[in-house]
């Protein structure tokens, strides 16, 4: 049975028993339902959002899940028609040559909520209590009494935010190179789809992001999976794959890799672009943490757009990582004829950016504050990763971590031989700790075992010392 049977399945048993509940009861936590079904978390949280989608429960943050007020729901016919009309049957292909998949667990698992009782060291956006909501607030306020908040913004962006992001990118860039775009996945999307076409091959670094995973899938590309090593995407396997294959996209993140921390050397960089150029392809410079290094890590390089002048790299930042998960707003960057081929892409498929969020970020980013928000939270980020490292350490031995990042919010801990990473997520979960399973990370199977930390979730610094410290009676080989 596949994810999403499984989730279906859940939803229905669970909506039964809801069904007898009084309007407002809080129904089994998120961590009661792991234990109850002995299912994994993704397909609780799956079965949860369904729930949530029929209107049978609301979560309120912090509270909990309940049970919403009885409605009457009009009567629905026979749907079971749109199963045959949407199922795409293995291997058959569609009159493009190619399957397009939009089944992405492994990104609804990032967006999954956890319950209040759950320690949450699986999301990838700031806590709260990390997040800058006092400039936020003031920004938004700020924003709204604008005027031009609220007309129609050129479809490129608004003109001085496009300029705050090519200066805030460098290399000589201007505003007539940069697109805003909403966030870092939707530039991934808008980007694949405007440089390839259905059944191309495009390289991802292995493992790699599974909203770029998620993407190529969604767009048709046959994706073809390239190691690293501790200076990032080998150069020789890359070359090999792109005379295999002839892709024309090479995706990277250059800084604090998601999700093993490494970041690209100044060689390396160096000879992915020229291996790319070469081979006359794109790379897709992933830049998602370039406002993430901790306050302990040396200065970080320039973008690889930066010394790009044959137009090699579209680069992609992202301003809600550091600020909030509401403020989706970020931006592509590109010399030559490619911008209007990514212009175009993006107003196909969004139009343009909302005025009030353009004029909201471009408030925090020229704000007198901005560069020491940045600051604070480095040194925030450095003081989490401290901790987790340690707790790592002690709980899953010394050996677990190739590589402590100086940026970044997360750890790629590698398990012992014994651990199966699925059971182990879901024994996680039945104890209170909500983690990653390293598969979500890759395109094909991998012969090493992970999981991912994530230490910006979390309330506390406390609370993530204390979760991962949890898992300890998990790691003991029986």
């Amino acid at each position: 049975m596949n994810h999403d049977s499984n989730a279906s399945v859940l939803a229905n048993s669970l909506a039964e028993e809801i069904a007898l509940l009084p309007e407002g009861a809080r129904i089994a936590t998120h961590r009661e339902l792991v234990r109850r079904f002995t299912a994994s978390g993704t397909t609780v949280s799956a079965a949860l959002a369904l729930l949530a989608q029929r209107g049978l429960i609301v979560s309120r943050p912090g509270a909990g899940t309940f049970r919403t007020a009885a409605r009457t729901v009009p009567h629905t016919g026979d749907t079971s028609w749109q199963e045959s009309a949407l199922d795409v049957a293995s291997g058959e292909q569609s009159s493009l040559g190619t399957v397009r998949d939009f089944k992405a667990p492994a990104l609804m698992g990032i967006l999954s909520t956890s319950g209040s009782d759950i320690v949450d060291l699986n999301g990838g956006y700031l806590h709260p209590g990390l997040q800058p909501l006092g400039p936020l607030s003031t920004a938004l306020s700020r924003a709204a009494k604008r005027p031009e908040a609220w007309d129609r913004p050129p479809a490129g962006g608004v003109p001085e935010l496009r300029d705050w992001f090519a200066a805030d990118i460098g290399g000589g860039l201007g505003r007539h190179d940069v697109l805003i775009c909403g966030a870092g996945q939707s530039a991934l999307a808008t980007t694949l789809r405007a440089l390839a076409q259905p059944g191309d091959p495009v390289i991802l670094e292995s493992p790699t992001y599974p909203g770029t995973i998620a993407a190529a899938h969604a767009a048709g590309l046959r994706t073809v999976p390239v190691p690293l090593d501790a200076n990032g995407l080998c150069a020789d396997h890359l070359d090999q794959a792109l005379t295999r294959t002839r892709a024309r996209i090479v995706i990277v993140q250059p800084l604090f890799q998601n999700p093993t921390g490494v970041s690209l050397s100044a060689a390396r960089r160096e000879e992915i672009r020229a291996i790319a150029r070469r081979h006359a392809a794109f790379v897709i410079e992933d830049d998602f943490a370039r406002h993430m290094a901790h306050s302990d890590a040396a200065p970080s390089p320039p973008p690889m757009i930066f010394d790009d002048p044959e137009g090699t790299v579209v680069h992609i930042r992202s301003l809600t990582k550091v600020t909030s998960p509401n403020l989706r707003v970020g931006a592509i960057a590109a010399r030559g004829p490619v911008l209007a081929r990514l212009r175009s892409a993006h107003v196909i498929d969004t139009l343009f950016v909302p005025a009030p969020l353009q004029v909201t970020a471009l408030e925090v980013v020229t704000a007198a504050g901005w560069r020491r928000t940045l600051k604070g939270l480095g040194a925030a980020l450095a003081h989490r990763c401290k901790v987790a490292t340690d707790a790592v350490s002690a709980t899953f031995g010394d050996h677990a971590l190739a590589l402590r990042p100086r940026g970044g919010y997360h750890l790629w801990v590698s398990l012992p031989a014994h651990l199966d990473e699925h059971q182990l997520v879901t024994a996680a979960l039945a104890k209170g700790v909500a983690i990653t399973p390293g598969t979500n990370y890759y395109v094909t199977d991998s012969s090493v075992t992970h999981v991912r930390l994530s230490y910006v979730a979390a309330p506390s610094a406390s609370d993530i010392d204390n979760a991962i410290r949890r898992l300890a009676p998990l790691i003991v080989e029986p």
